[in-house]
């Protein structure tokens, strides 16, 4: 495998932004900073975050300006793709990779298709596994695309993050469907510690991980006493200042590693089921859930009282025909009031809907359900996390 690095005599030109990234992507001038994610039990390395730095001494070496300046010369995915071929080439050049390399994703280009590097590097067998770290702005923005680069991930072997869960509450509503192998606390949680909200917070990701085996992580942790919090807050990892600051790779080697692998293994399928929302509940519930139509008033009633005064609602939904969903709208309303986000396939929205059948899903950090309906067939309604996840996954792969 080609070794690649950027041509350290290349400066950038004093011109507008558009010249300024074209010379970084040919020169491939990135140099990502690595900075240690800890076992908080024995303080060993358990992994490292690559984060991208531009040109150094230059106004692009700052990660924020030099993705500004990408947006603006229409850069924006080359951009992120050369920072992620440089994360991995910097982790196979060293002597002594890291257990696992977290690299983060920038939401706005999720969608696109990886560069013949990344799958050279991808596919070249690295000694560690890779993380793909998101944020909640993934979440809403491209569903769709952070399900099949999610389901890449797994099927390579490797890991999903969601980074700064807690900030904003899609991180929290969007859980059950992403399932992430690793949940990163935001660092705001750890200097608000009793705050109601994070409370609420820990409470869920707690859960989560309970139900999952979700690894978590609590970001920005600068002092000893920053790490009793964490353990409170149910983190077993940790990241921030107090156990390294973001430098070159080799600098991982001076603290004790662990080699036990404690993300749990990677589930191929998952973010990606196969079928219509009916033929997932059906495969994943059995034809004996199935039940008549009289059912779905009833339904209904349970999936509105169940989350009325829930928060972080999500509400899912696809039909063919208005009327075979008219009599659910008043009922659903209640639901949608104070849902965070809410997406529905139809024939009047611009997005395919899934011929001869209607359904619903709804899911709060607390409470999920499903109904789907497909005439002649049956409704089959289902308060099971998992066949509830299975179904949103299938409605968010449309969009």
């Amino acid at each position: 495998m080609t070794r690649r690095t950027p041509a350290d005599a290349v400066t950038l030109p004093d011109v507008a932004p558009v010249a300024e990234v074209a010379t970084i992507l040919r020169h491939r001038l990135v140099t990502p900073v690595f900075q240690p994610i800890v076992d908080l039990a024995t303080g060993a390395v358990v992994a490292a975050e690559a984060l991208a730095r531009g040109p150094a001494g230059t106004r692009l070496e700052r990660p924020d300006e030099l993705f500004a300046a990408a947006n603006e010369a229409g850069q924006l995915g080359p951009v992120d793709m050369l920072c992620a071929e440089r994360a991995l080439e910097c982790a196979l050049g060293t002597a002594d990779p890291p257990p696992m390399l977290f690299i983060n994703a920038e939401p706005a280009v999720l969608d696109q298709p990886l560069s013949p590097r990344m799958l050279e590097l991808l596919l070249s067998g690295p000694p560690f596994r890779i993380v793909l770290e998101y944020t909640e702005r993934a979440l809403s923005t491209v569903p769709g695309a952070l399900l099949r680069i999610a389901g890449h991930a797994h099927r390579l072997g490797n890991a999903i993050a969601l980074d700064d869960v807690g900030a904003d509450p899609m991180s929290l509503a969007f859980l059950p469907f992403i399932e992430p192998d690793v949940i990163k606390l935001d660092m705001h949680l750890l200097r608000r510690p009793s705050a109601p909200a994070t409370a609420q917070v820990a409470a869920v990701v707690a859960a989560t991980a309970r139900r999952t085996g979700a690894t978590v992580i609590a970001e920005g942790i600068e002092t000893a006493a920053d790490i009793d919090v964490a353990l409170r807050l149910g983190a077993t990892w940790g990241q921030g200042w107090h156990f390294g600051r973001p430098g070159p790779i080799t600098a991982l080697g001076r603290a004790p590693v662990g080699r036990t692998p404690a993300v749990r293994a990677a589930r191929p399928g998952l973010h990606q089921p196969v079928g219509s929302p009916f033929e997932v509940a059906v495969a994943t519930r059995g034809s004996a859930g199935l039940a008549g139509d009289a059912t779905v008033g009833a339904a209904l009633e349970r999936i509105s009282a169940a989350v009325g005064g829930q928060e972080h609602a999500v509400v899912l939904g696809s039909y063919c025909v208005p009327g075979d969903v008219e009599q659910w709208l008043p009922r659903i309303e209640r639901v949608t009031r104070q849902a965070v986000y809410t997406a529905v396939l139809g024939p009047d929205c611009g997005r395919q809907p899934f011929p001869g059948e209607s359904s619903l899903v709804v899911s709060t950090p607390g409470y999920a359900a499903a109904l789907c309906r497909r005439p002649g067939a049956g409704v089959l309604f289902t308060e099971d996390h998992e066949t509830v996840a299975a179904v949103g996954r299938v409605l968010l792969q449309r969009l």
